[in-house]
């Protein structure tokens, strides 16, 4: 081709000798602030309830990734996602399936974002590293410590971009805090605190129900790794929540993932956790190897568990020469006051993962590091599930953070991990 020649003259030319259309779509030139479909992340959606439509939602405000299927257990849930899919595209071309092995052997899809409940988002996370697919997995990603570090070893072998969906690493207040105490700003830190929920476990054996068509709800799948037990409908409306067999942590987990990993980035611990762990009452405490105490305590609405009421998701950061408190919403306090001067971080009704979708969606295209990836997710999640095994137990733990382990005492030991029901395993 003459150097000459204008890229548009040349696809004329070309149209005209093999007979395709001489009009090309801007869209697929990636003109007109369009991405061309060759620079799109291919994506599919596994697990779209409420948790998992929000997040797609976000997203799809993305012009460089396109979910070309969307994947659950519940015929209602897979219908209301391609609705959502395809008015966004303007087609009617995502499919649907209740299948998580038919997602993954396709060979066009990038990446896929994971949302089921909690029983389901390790072993699918690591189903999808196998596969070769980078995986957004919301929290809590791993429902025991021993599927954090399996996790985090599947996405390690197989070269994959991994972001857990602890999403407040990327929210503005809360990377401001985490900077004034790593800049040195508040002198030594001494103490941390991290906001968690009650610990809340039941092991009912809930009635059966009459089981729908498979179509409709695959009780099966549904269940995944978890033990059997008949249906009951409320355990698929989100009442498995607190449920041992479902749950993560007791629902500590629910925010601990986002406290305690603020805590530990806070403090320079990611890649390790405290070496022991007491619960006291409603609290539990856990002091790292170079004295630092992480404090773990109920509340955040409000006023509620002595927190300063700025917000769900409280996290304080305690040091010699001053303290920074903050929550949900971008309300902040510290100790000078001074410290706040230059954070120009506006209020802002609760947090959305546009950030960490965006941050995700980058890593994607350059192979980069996410800032919540599986080895930063995999040393949080230890130790909220460490924490979680000393309150089931009701006394103090030592822990070995190198060997993810509580030396010599079997009984915790055995809580590190769980069966997972055949065939639905990594």
């Amino acid at each position: 081709m003459n150097r000459t020649t204008s890229r548009r003259e040349f696809i004329k030319k070309t149209a005209v000798v093999f007979g395709m259309p001489a009009i090309i779509p801007g869209s697929a030139l990636g003109l007109n602030g369009s991405v061309a479909p060759s620079n799109r992340i291919s994506m599919a959606a596994i697990g779209i309830g409420p948790r998992g439509r929000l997040v797609l939602s976000h997203f799809l405000k993305a012009p460089d990734a396109r979910f070309v299927t969307v994947c659950d257990v519940q015929k209602a849930n897979r219908r209301t996602a391609k609705m959502m899919v395809d008015r966004a595209y303007g087609n009617e071309d995502c499919t649907v399936t209740p299948d998580l092995t038919e997602v993954l052997a396709r060979k066009d899809i990038d990446a896929v974002m994971i949302a089921t409940g909690d029983r389901w988002h390790g072993v699918a996370s690591i189903l999808a590293a196998k596969a070769g697919k980078d995986i957004y997995s919301e929290k809590p990603c791993a429902i025991t410590m021993a599927e954090s570090r399996e996790i985090d070893e599947a996405v390690t072998l197989y070269g994959r971009v991994f972001q857990a969906g602890t999403q407040r690493r990327t929210v503005p207040n809360f990377r401001f805090a985490v900077e004034l105490a790593r800049e040195g700003k508040l002198g030594a830190i001494h103490t941390v605190h991290a906001s968690i929920n009650k610990l809340q476990e039941t092991f009912d054996w809930t009635p059966a129900d009459p089981e729908p068509a498979v179509d409709d709800v695959d009780w099966d799948r549904w269940l995944g790794p978890a033990p059997w037990r008949p249906y009951h409908q409320n355990l698929v409306r989100g009442g498995w929540r607190g449920h041992h067999d479902f749950d993560a942590g007791g629902r500590l987990l629910d925010w601990g993932c986002h406290t305690v990993d603020l805590c530990q980035w806070a403090v320079g611990m990611d890649g390790s956790s405290p070496v022991e762990f007491e619960p006291d009452g409603q609290t539990i405490r856990a002091k790292y190897a170079n004295g630092v105490r992480l404090v773990m305590r109920l509340g955040g609405f409000n006023n509620e568990g002595d927190w300063l009421g700025l917000g769900t998701c409280p996290v304080r950061f305690e040091g010699s020469d001053g303290w920074v408190e903050t929550g949900d919403h971008g309300k902040m306090a510290a100790n000078p006051a001074s410290l706040l001067e230059n954070s120009g971080i506006p209020e802002a009704p609760g947090t959305d993962p546009d950030h960490h979708v965006r941050e995700f969606l980058d890593c994607v295209k350059t192979r980069g590091t996410t800032s919540c990836n599986a080895s930063n997710m995999r040393s949080t999640h230890v130790a909220c599930h460490a924490a979680a095994i000393a309150v089931r137990l009701g006394r103090k733990l030592v822990f070995d953070p190198a060997t993810e382990s509580f030396p010599h005492d079997e009984q915790a030991n055995r809580l590190r991990s769980r069966a997972r029901r055949s065939p639905w395993h990594a």
